[in-house]
């Protein structure tokens, strides 16, 4: 039986969630590419090479099916997970099922691997692939991940890859995380933080939501809501600066954000990070 929150969120947040869904669903159906953030037409770097910048190896990419990755995500968060046969992985925002599919043989044909993102097709893409893969231990449910569509209590570990700061609900994300791990599970999560406010005319900027630069939550509030939902201090893993590493060959993409927003990525430099960080849920004190 699944177990479900209910959502709480306002009509501007659900707009942000709408948009969301639309630009990574033409993603899933091969209308707009995943690398280098939103309008990546100029895009020159093909997906393969934007997941070796983020910290993918050659041997991973080889592994999976071409059409599993997207170009999407900001760090590589399963070399950092340590995940044993037989354990349960939750993917949040899964996509077409690249983590998903890499975890796969890690927890083995005894273990399971649930992966839960929004967009109807990406849903379709990631079964498609699972099926090519032949990993019927893999599985992946259409869900919000202020809601997840899982059991109290029901996983070992759980990843995510520049997905969090794309939901205006960060507090309920996290609640539901330490919901379903159980206790003593732990958590590695790549996502953008800020380290400082954006300008207003970025910070309004659709573009830059759905591209995951203005969604992104400052450092302390991120990690404040981590905390506060029972999944103890952060150990920070990776810490980059993502706008210094992010589409350096698609001047193109620069110009169109310097045109709608007025602010040169330059001067962002160092404001918007790429950080990979574990957490764990702590166990039950049996005293």
């Amino acid at each position: 039986m699944e177990t479900k929150v209910s959502l709480a969120v306002g009509p501007e947040a659900e707009s942000l969630v709408r948009q969301v869904r639309e630009r990574y669903g033409r993603i899933a159906e091969g209308k707009e590419s995943g690398c280098c953030g939103p309008q990546s037409s100029g895009c020159a770097a093909p997906e393969s090479a934007v997941a070796l910048g983020i910290g993918y190896s050659e041997g991973d990419l080889a592994s999976i099916p071409v059409e599993a990755n997207l170009g999407l995500g900001c760090g590589a968060p399963l070399g950092f997970l340590d995940l044993a046969a037989g354990e349960t992985l939750l993917d949040l925002g899964s996509g077409a099922g690249l983590d998903a599919f890499l975890a796969a043989p890690r927890v083995g044909p005894k273990g399971r691997v649930i992966g839960v993102d929004m967009t109807p097709s990406m849903i379709a893409k990631a079964r498609a692939n699972a099926a090519r893969m032949d990993l019927p231990w893999v599985e992946f449910r259409e869900g919000r991940l202020e809601a997840l569509p899982l059991e109290d209590a029901s996983v070992d570990a759980v990843t995510s890859n520049c997905v969090i700061n794309l939901v205006p609900d960060k507090e309920a994300v996290f609640k539901e995380v330490a919901r379903v791990l159980r206790p003593g599970g732990r958590l590695v999560v790549s996502d953008i933080i800020l380290e400082a406010p954006l300008p207003d005319s970025v910070a309004k900027d659709i573009y830059a939501y759905v591209g995951c630069i203005s969604g992104a939550a400052l450092r302390a509030d991120y990690f404040a809501l981590l905390e506060r939902a029972g999944l103890g201090k952060a150990e920070i893993l990776r810490d980059v600066d993502y706008l210094a590493t992010l589409c350096k060959s698609a001047p193109d993409e620069v110009a169109r954000f310097k045109e709608r927003t007025g602010v040169s990525p330059e001067h962002l430099l160092g404001k918007v990070r790429s950080v990979t960080f574990r957490a764990r849920k702590p166990a039950v004190d049996r005293r």
